[in-house]
């Protein structure tokens, strides 16, 4: 999955998260992650959080 650093995601209320900044910073600092975080971002189909 590629998204670009600056894609924002409209949810249902209205709110709006900066979800490009999200996925940058945190494959920035996947090293500090727990194994149980990882595990999450790669069942939702982030194949650089394989741990």
């Amino acid at each position: 999955m590629t998204v670009p650093r600056g894609h924002v995601e409209a949810l249902r209320d209205g709110t709006e998260v900066k979800l490009g900044v999200f996925l940058s910073n945190t494959k920035t600092r996947r090293a500090k992650l727990t194994t149980d975080k990882l595990t999450t971002l790669a069942e939702l189909g982030l194949k650089w959080a394989k741990a």
